[in-house]
């Protein structure tokens, strides 16, 4: 009975710490795993995020970015961390929908192996060229497709991202050969392309802006059915001359699996103040990110309506990162 006793004491005992740990949290810095580079769209809204989320919370909120494998490999690191609330992920439609359509070989699952947290913005990809490159326009750009095939390059932020999934859309719907260049996040990609290493690349347009702005590059289409606020003049793919065409991407914050749900509730609540921030707001819509904010639950709805959408896309397109 002794032995009964003391098992029962050691259980309340760790359930009465967990519990304080969780009214307490959080105590010390959080870690919020970017699974690309620095520079790109996905980095932009983490930081912005954070940085908000760090006033509300009252502790840190450390961007890290672990890029590689599409997204896959950052998204795992934080689908094995401690389900404790301070290793937490910027997910996107690459890390919870596209990668799952386009690999059999996933070191994750999606839905299983994450908490939910909360659905943060929609982001419009763009399609851009170097400089020098003779296409002026989305239909200039497939006859140069056509009059070489298999000749020029685009650059994407890695296999199996939706940009890389935009480019072999638009190969697909236009009878066009280019060859794909993942890179390891869009600011290196962007980089090459000013300097004329790759000529075409598919982009998220808050990466981009700057430079087609400043005129380091130039910009053909945005991806999404309607014209960007922040780039008026850019026409659509479908303005361009391609019906039925439509990539965009989105950034959500989650947690790993079984992270209890008072920890995710605080996270929730600090990252839809973070979206609620005026400041943060207007950096948002500089980039031409629509801001959304969510319950855990909507964004795990949302994540399986994603899963049911680009599966039959992928496998329309073959694009696969196997």
């Amino acid at each position: 009975m002794s032995k009964l006793l003391a098992a029962l004491a050691s259980a309340a005992l760790v359930l009465t710490t967990s519990a304080f740990a969780q009214q307490d949290f959080p105590n010390r810095p959080i870690t919020l795993i970017v699974p690309f580079a620095a520079g790109g769209s996905t980095d932009i809204v983490a930081r912005l995020v954070a940085a908000r989320m760090s006033q509300g919370l009252g502790q840190q909120v450390i961007v890290e970015n672990r890029a590689g494998a599409g997204g896959n490999l950052g998204a795992n690191l934080v689908a094995k961390a401690a389900p404790d609330g301070y290793t937490i992920l910027m997910g996107t439609v690459a890390t919870h929908a596209l990668n799952p359509a386009m690999s059999k070989k996933m070191p994750y699952d999606a839905v299983a192996d994450f908490e939910p947290i909360s659905l943060l913005a929609v982001v419009p990809n763009v399609l851009i060229v170097n400089n020098d490159f003779p296409a002026k326009s989305v239909r200039e750009l497939i006859a140069a497709l056509k009059r070489a095939p298999g000749k020029y390059s685009y650059a994407s932020s890695g296999l199996g991202t939706p940009l890389h999934l935009s480019g072999e859309m638009f190969k697909t719907m236009t009878d066009t050969d280019m060859v794909h260049v993942p890179y390891r996040g869009s600011g290196p990609a962007l980089t090459d392309l000013m300097a004329g290493q790759i000529q075409i690349q598919f982009d998220n347009l808050p990466s981009a802006s700057q430079l087609i702005s400043a005129g380091k590059v130039r910009g053909l289409a945005v991806t999404t059915r309607q014209r960007a606020a922040s780039m008026p003049d850019l026409p659509t793919m479908e303005e361009a001359g391609i019906p039925q065409y439509e990539t965009y991407t989105w950034n959500a914050l989650f947690a790993p699996a079984k992270t209890p749900a008072a920890v995710v509730a605080r996270l929730n609540a600090e990252a839809n103040k973070a979206l609620a921030d005026a400041n943060v707001q207007a950096r948002m819509r500089d980039y031409s990110a629509t801001v959304v904010g969510s319950t855990p639950a909507e964004l795990g709805a949302h994540v399986k309506a994603e899963l049911a959408k680009w599966d039959p896309i992928a496998k329309a397109t073959g694009a696969t990162i196997d």
